[in-house]
């Protein structure tokens, strides 16, 4: 599979495998290990975790399967995102969910990680949501000490509009690497707001979390669903492919390089999804796509 690289030190895979339903999946050890070595031998090398997934879960459940697997270590890349403070058992303290982007807490919860993890390196490290009480310094600040003592290789963020993405690059010493955000045949609002434009402008990939909107699409029941999902179907027989194939296409045919984030812990499902970057589409089929989400013709 085709690597991306993001910088002097850190390429993923041209897919990414989620893991933040890692908790609900009710795997137990072996099939975690399992789960990643069939990534591995699929080309996807790469994992994406956060530290409130699975309510603080997910990241010590994924380093307790390959807390003695040496080899798994050495082959896969961790992104995982900080910032988001959630209402939990696992942190009694906090009696509001908030956000905190804090030199203090974005230190300590890359160590956390690390820690959780049972690895000696982040591969990427996110900031989870925008944080309407940022200090971009603070944030630059805590990316470069983390850099230079070695504990993470490359940074980046999620959800954040293009305002808030040249503001934190604007304090920092070196280049952003991603920002993970909503793309799907469904979610169209990242390319309206200049997100893309932006990833774009500054050559650097962006990740689409909730690549197939959900899976809200397979059940649809509203007018605009129905119709895109019938276009989906019908260029998916045209190329002999499902429509979930199609919505993975969609996104990977895109100049911009957007990365898909796979949601699902199923090892048909992440093989299809691979599968579908055989899947080229026509200039004419992504638009057709694109208008029957949007409801319009272009104009």
């Amino acid at each position: 599979m085709k690597k991306l690289q993001l910088n002097e030190e850190v390429n993923i895979s041209r897919l990414v495998q989620g893991v933040w339903r890692l908790a609900d999946w009710n795997y137990q050890k072996a099939e975690i290990e399992g789960l990643i070595e069939a990534c591995l031998e699929l080309g996807i090398d790469t994992f994406d975790h956060a530290d409130i997934y699975g309510n603080y879960s997910c990241e010590e459940m994924f380093g307790h399967a390959i807390k003695h697997r040496t080899d798994l270590k050495e082959k896969i890349k961790i992104i995982t995102k900080c910032g988001i403070k959630l209402i939990s058992d696992k942190r009694p303290d906090h009696y509001v969910k908030h956000y905190d982007t804090s030199f203090e807490h974005i230190v300590w919860s890359a160590e956390n990680s690390l820690k959780m993890l049972g690895v000696d390196v982040l591969d990427v490290l996110l900031i989870h949501r925008p944080d309407p009480f940022i200090n971009t310094h603070e944030v630059a600040r805590a990316f470069s000490k983390l850099k230079e003592q070695g504990k993470v290789k490359a940074f980046g963020v999620s959800n954040f509009l293009p305002s808030q993405f040249k503001a934190l690059q604007a304090a920092m010493d070196f280049p952003l690497v991603t920002n993970q955000i909503e793309i799907s045949a469904v979610a169209l609002h990242e390319f309206a707001n200049g997100s893309i434009d932006l990833c774009q402008e500054l050559g650097i990939p962006p990740m689409a979390w909730s690549p197939l909107a959900g899976g809200g699409i397979f059940n649809a029941q509203t007018h605009r669903m129905m119709t895109l999902k019938n276009v989906l179907h019908k260029i998916g027989d045209n190329h002999g492919a499902t429509i979930d194939q199609v919505m993975y296409a969609w996104l990977l045919s895109h100049p911009a390089g957007i990365v898909p984030v796979i949601g699902s812990g199923k090892i048909d499902r992440i093989r299809a999804a691979i599968d579908a970057q055989q899947i080229h589409l026509s200039r004419q089929e992504w638009f057709e796509i694109w208008v029957a989400s949007k409801g319009e013709s272009v104009p």
